[in-house]
C-alpha cells in the first residue's frame, strides 16, 4: 500500500510485487477495485482493514465487470480449470521465493 500525503482524502494505491495473474490486477500489479477509486466508491472513512478485506474478497471472487488484465480475464471467463491451475502455480512459485 502506498499512501499519499493527502490520505485519507485520497485512497492508497494497492499494488502486488511481483504482479499477480488476476482479472482485477493490472499488469503493473496495481489492484483494480472500486473501493480504491476516487471517482467511484472511495470515502475517507474507509479503513485499511476494509481495504484489505475488499482486496481479499476480490482475489477470491474476481469482478468480471471491471477487468484490468485481459489474459487473466479471458481465461477466467472461458476456462476456469485453466485459470485455477495458473493461480495455484503462481501461489506455489511465490511461496518458494519466501
Amino acid at each position: 500500500m502506498i499512501f499519499k500525503d493527502d490520505y485519507p482524502s485520497t485512497p492508497p494505491k494497492c499494488k502486488f510485487e511481483p504482479p499477480l495473474f488476476h482479472p482485477n490486477v493490472y499488469p503493473s500489479g496495481t489492484v483494480c477495485l472500486s473501493l480504491l477509486d476516487e471517482e467511484k466508491d472511495w470515502r475517507p472513512a474507509i479503513t485499511i482493514k476494509q481495504i484489505l478485506l475488499g482486496i481479499q474478497d476480490l482475489l477470491n471472487e474476481p469482478n468480471v465487470k471491471d477487468p484490468a488484465q485481459a489474459e487473466a480475464y479471458t481465461i477466467y471467463c472461458q476456462n476456469r480449470l485453466e485459470y485455477d491451475k495458473r493461480v495455484r502455480a503462481q501461489a506455489r512459485a511465490m511461496a518458494a521465493t519466501e
